[in-house]
């Protein structure tokens, strides 16, 4: 027992240094990853689940194509098979090469019964060629559900790259609140020490300096969760660090006619409601399918004897072919299938109102849009002006308050409005970018 203790004392001596080394020892931070707004889109789709179901449902509706067109060529099994059957005591003459042993089971032909066959089927029917149609249109849908997702998705990081940009921005106009509510307290306590202001406009002063250190407090704290939500989709750690890069002016908006023009050929939604109507369509072609015959052909080559040989006894030839063909004509199933057909016409008429219903909300949603876009565009600029006269009107204000000539309120009202028109223009550019990138997703432009 002692010996273990000294033991473990002489260990924890010598790990002692090591241990405070590496409490000590600073932690080595990765560099901040840059992301612009492209590649926060490829990261995304790389990382986000509801897009890889659309892409993986979009790979699989294309198999299935493949499925389909395979079921139209012939199959081919190479089939073996050993029957025993328990013999009677009897004979027969069923085998190939005279009398033999009669099996119990009459549905078998000898006691030992060797196959080794290799058979090709085929059938051809109107169902046949109408699956691989369908399977063509269902991967079409398919194809534009997954950009339906992908724009979805895109969507979705548009509105999280700029939030998150626009949040950052609102931690600088805070930050600067914050000093400009700083500055006013000195001001008005030096004036107050030079009994040329009441000491009213110094605690008026410091409420408002108060209110700006709790918003800057709540501005940091959106920024931060704005940085996570993007992350999440983003990174496999949503706390690892990166900073954004966007362009500095906005892009142009383009001509009314070129949007209507792209948002026509490129409208996913468009795409998938057609297709899915070429779907119902094909449905009730194949419904109407069963009311014709298939045509069946079967090709057998191989050995089906008492001998598991090409030759068995007295020379006699085992191997051989076999060919058949046939075709069966359905008469009566009780109205089952008119009652199948009946069905698939209800879904392609609904397949039809979902299509007129989607060009509808195409044209609203692109006017919608739009005018959206140019609102946002124009008033820009507005902002950018309000914030410039606020500004002045900030410096203006300050000069008379420190003349003597205004009141510590009218000071306080144009901090408020500065800060107002600051967080307006921020969101404007967001309102901005958002509206072009809804635009350009009509479009399929990004």
């Amino acid at each position: 027992m002692r010996f273990s203790s000294l033991v473990l004392c002489l260990c924890l001596i010598c790990l002692s240094p090591a241990v405070l080394h590496a409490q000590q020892a600073p932690a080595v931070s990765a560099a901040p990853t840059s992301i612009n707004l492209e590649e926060a889109i490829s990261r995304a789709r790389a990382n986000e689940p509801g897009f890889a179901a659309a892409l993986a449902a979009s790979r699989v509706s294309a198999l299935d194509h493949s499925i389909a067109r395979s079921a139209l060529l012939p199959s081919a099994v190479y089939h073996n098979q050993y029957l025993y059957t328990q013999p009677n005591g009897s004979t027969n003459q069923a085998g190939s090469s005279g009398p033999q042993a009669a099996p119990r089971f009459i549905s078998n032909n000898a006691v030992r019964e060797y196959a080794s066959q290799g058979i090709v089927t085929e059938t051809i029917g109107v169902k046949q060629f109408t699956a691989v149609s369908r399977a063509a249109a269902a991967a079409a849908v398919a194809a534009a559900e997954l950009e339906i997702a992908r724009r979805g998705l895109v969507a979705t990081v548009v509105g999280l790259f700029y939030g998150s940009l626009a949040a950052d921005e609102k931690v600088t106009v805070a930050k600067r609140a914050v000093d400009e509510a700083n500055s006013l307290t000195t001001l008005t306590q030096q004036r107050e020490s030079a009994r040329e202001a009441a000491h009213a406009d110094v605690v008026k002063a410091q409420l408002q300096q108060q209110q700006r250190e709790r918003d800057l407090a709540d501005a940091a704290l959106q920024a931060q969760r704005s940085r996570l939500e993007l992350a999440v989709l983003l990174f496999p750690d949503p706390r690892s660090p990166y900073t954004l890069t966007a362009a500095t002016a906005p892009p142009p908006l383009a001509t009314r006619a070129e949007v209507e023009a792209a948002a026509t050929l490129h409208n996913p939604e468009l795409q998938s409601a057609l297709a899915s109507l070429h779907v119902s369509s094909l449905d009730v072609t194949a419904a109407r399918a069963a009311y014709l015959p298939d045509l069946g052909l079967n090709f057998t080559y191989g050995i089906d004897a008492e001998q598991f040989a090409a030759r068995g006894t007295g020379d006699v030839r085992n191997l051989g072919y076999s060919a058949s063909a046939t075709i069966d004509i359905p008469v009566w199933d009780w109205f089952s299938t008119a009652h199948r057909v009946k069905q698939s016409e209800i879904l392609r008429d609904t397949a039809r109102t979902a299509l007129s219903a989607t060009q509808r909300r195409l044209v609203a949603q692109l006017d919608e849009s739009y005018a959206e876009a140019e609102v946002a565009r124009d008033q820009i600029q507005s902002l950018e002006l309000s914030v410039q006269t606020a500004a002045e009107s900030l410096r203006l204000t300050r000069l008379r308050y420190a003349a003597g000539e205004g009141t510590v309120f009218e000071v306080v009202d144009a901090q408020n409005s500065l800060i107002a028109t600051e967080l307006a223009h921020e969101d404007g550019i967001v309102r901005y970018q958002t509206a072009l990138a809804n635009l350009q997703l009509l479009t399929g432009t990004i």
